[in-house]
């Protein structure tokens, strides 16, 4: 896929600021690895009166057959053959769109650091795509393009077969764009229509593609005579995001007319109307204590150990702050059926790349885990045998060593409070232990001063004067420095080898478990 973007300029107005524009140096290719392929970034010409940069995506079939399995017409071929065999290598798609605001992601966004006055001004801009699938024809292509502002849309129908001409034209056309427009509204536009004439995405279309929807259709796309055909076909014609997406269009379009904002249009729910106070579940403010400390430590790429059903990790992709998230559990069966929560082939391919799920055992050292910026365990210990704790504390704190660790548990001395606990019993079956709080404490402090971290608590859930909350969780955060890692390595001279790795005669109690951690009676 090949797409050009030209402009002009002056010496005192370089055409060249389009380097600036687009975060890429005018005097250097540069290549950005894909989902599916290899984008290359150059510039064919680069002086202060012309500057053309180039955008030339080479996709790898093999990639795009292994992640589109059942998702639009790259990973839906009508024949086996056609899943290797296709236009998307060569034709403008919605391929080539995420390769747009992957690679120009701050020219999207209106951002330059170094020339904030850059975006804000309009450009003589020429845009030219060489093969563009077109579902409608030339008159569709007009009819998109026509009311953005461009002096002249260009639209050439490209033949099938240039010898032979009686066999007519393809459904293929050259676009060329010209006129003066901002980039990143030039490059928005693009986002969305290449796709809406492709007709067809290569990735499953989930909910958050109405959100990108409207940023990317922000300042143009209400207003739009076409803006129904668009919506329908961006979103694959699902009813309910269409609908939304059009619900939610005309409020933007009503508060433009009115020169309001959105919320003062969207007012008729009165919610002070709404009284009534419901208990938030403990489960729920585990989660919302878990992801604020995460926030707070600054952690982008997050373990969730022992993630079970993948309630947390469900919380954790929602957050675009967390780049990366790994689900880790012992048991296939959970991890299957996290699957069937979390949905991944239903993901947007930004979200689902962010994504991944392994199986493990706590008990032994996996090389996996090193490098993460945080790692939970969210009632996870409790489900552990006492002897069996330290390999677990070896494996998280001692070998994958992250900067931060969560851990919650319940407080055994909130079960009085429990009407429906009969007295004597844990919260679950399958625990083999329940701390008090000094014991949760002393457990956690010995860890923290073994393998060089600090550590500090924290109640989940609302605190009984008596009692203490019903869950209560520790935050280590790793002390960095020589002293720390000397005094860490000087008390486990001990290896894997020597305590937790004989798979003969370990036998792991959580394993064949699968219970829900959030459904608990916490």
């Amino acid at each position: 896929m090949f797409l050009t973007i030209s402009t002009t300029g002056t010496a005192a107005r370089p055409a060249t600021d389009l380097g600036f524009l687009l975060h890429k140096h005018p005097g250097k290719a540069q290549t950005f690895s894909t989902s599916h392929g290899t984008a290359h970034v150059f510039y064919p010409v680069a002086s202060d009166e012309e500057c053309t940069a180039a955008l030339l995506l080479e996709v790898d079939p093999v990639a795009l057959v292994r992640r589109g399995q059942g998702k639009g017409r790259g990973g839906a071929p009508d024949a086996a053959l056609a899943q290797y065999v296709n236009d998307r290598p060569y034709a403008a798609s919605s391929l080539l769109a995420v390769a747009l605001s992957g690679v120009f992601r701050s020219a999207l966004k209106g951002q330059c650091l170094a020339r904030p006055e850059l975006p804000e001004q309009a450009r003589s801009l020429r845009i030219e795509i060489p093969a563009l699938p077109a579902r409608g024809g030339e008159e569709l292509v007009r009819r998109l393009f026509g009311p953005l502002g461009w002096e002249s849309v260009g639209v050439t129908r490209v033949p099938l077969d240039e010898r032979f001409p009686e066999w007519g034209d393809s459904r293929y056309v050259r676009l060329v764009l010209e006129g003066e427009l901002r980039l990143a509204d030039a490059l928005r536009q693009l986002y969305v229509l290449l796709p809406v004439l492709d007709d067809a995405k290569h990735y499953w279309v989930a909910p958050d593609e109405v959100d990108k929807l409207l940023r990317a259709g922000d300042g143009w796309l209400a207003g739009h005579p076409e803006n129904g055909l668009i919506t329908a076909r961006y979103l694959a014609r699902h009813k309910r995001l269409t609908q939304d997406a059009l619900e939610r269009l005309e409020l933007v379009r009503l508060a433009e007319a009115d020169g309001s904002e959105v919320e003062e249009i969207d007012n008729a729910v009165d919610e002070t109307m709404d009284t009534e106070e419901r208990p938030v579940p403990l489960a729920v403010r585990r989660r919302e204590a878990i992801l604020g400390a995460l926030r707070a430590a600054g952690a982008a790429r997050v373990l969730d150990l022992g993630c079970g059903q993948g309630q947390l990790l469900q919380a954790l992709l929602k957050d675009v702050s967390f780049t990366e998230v790994v689900g880790v559990d012992v048991s296939m069966r959970a991890l299957g059926t996290a699957v069937k929560r979390l949905r991944p082939e239903r993901m947007g391919e930004r979200q689902s790349s962010r994504l991944t799920l392994l199986q493990g055992s706590l008990a032994y050292t996996d090389k996996r885990l090193a490098g993460y910026d945080a790692a939970v365990l969210s009632e996870v210990i409790e489900h552990v045998d006492l002897p069996r704790l330290p390999a677990l504390e070896y494996t998280v704190f001692g070998a994958a060593r992250p900067r931060t660790v969560l851990v919650t548990t319940p407080n055994v001395e909130y079960n009085v409070r429990w009407e429906s606990l009969p007295a004597g019993h844990v919260r679950h079956g399958d625990h083999r232990f329940e701390w008090t709080r000094e014991e949760f404490r002393a457990w956690a402090d010995r860890v923290a001063g073994r393998h060089g971290y600090s550590v500090t608590h924290v109640p989940v859930g609302d605190e009984d004067p008596q009692v203490g909350p019903p869950t209560q969780m520790a935050v280590f955060t790793r002390e960095d420095g020589a002293a720390a890692e000397a005094a860490h390595a000087g008390r486990n001279t001990h290896t894997d080898a020597d305590t937790h790795t004989d798979a003969d005669t370990h036998t792991d109690t959580h394993a064949d478990t699968d219970t829900p951690k959030e459904g608990e009676a916490a």
